[in-house]
């Protein structure tokens, strides 16, 4: 990559990742792929629901220029003070099965594709909570959406109905 490809990447990089910070307080690999147009949300949607094998297959370049865009992302965040933290990808399927970013399933490469940058002016307990909260809105339910769980309806008549999915409410609510 010349000198002037690799300055016009980085600053779309740095335009994406800034965004996702602003938005978020924080960002990871996924939002730059994004957020720099390499990365299609609808591919990313199929990703998640367990559809593509893993994430390289869908993203719009090759394996060297993913490498260089994640490696100027890595170089920004530390540069910025930003705070790693490895997050867990779960499909949204009934299996839950963890979701592979790159062909070669390298344990090092999946690491830092899993790793979120969070803002270094949180707190402690702050960028726990946004760590969580970055997990599990984004490839899971939701914290505050209570567990579901089916119910045999009933009209009246004695005879069971369909089954009906219901909200089970928490002990806290």
């Amino acid at each position: 990559m010349t000198p002037q490809n690799r300055r016009k990447l980085s600053g779309r990089i740095i335009k994406a990742a800034e965004a996702a910070l602003a938005a978020k307080n924080y960002v990871s690999p996924v939002d730059v792929l994004v957020g720099i147009g390499w990365l299609d949300p609808a591919s990313l949607k199929r990703w998640q629901q367990g559809q593509v094998t893993y994430l390289e297959r869908v993203v719009q370049a090759n394996l060297s220029r993913i490498s260089e865009a994640m490696k100027l992302f890595r170089s920004w965040a530390t540069a910025k003070g930003l705070v790693p933290k490895e997050t867990h990808y779960i499909a949204r399927t009934p299996r839950r099965q963890t979701l592979c970013f790159s062909k070669s399933g390298n344990p090092t490469i999946e690491q830092l594709y899993r790793t979120h940058w969070l803002s270094g002016e949180l707190s402690e307990r702050k960028r726990q909570r946004l760590a969580e909260k970055a997990s599990h809105s984004a490839f899971e339910l939701p914290m505050d959406v209570p567990p579901m769980r089916r119910h045999r309806g009933s009209f009246g008549d004695g005879e069971s109905g369909p089954s009906v999915l219901a909200m089970r409410r928490s002990r806290r609510s």
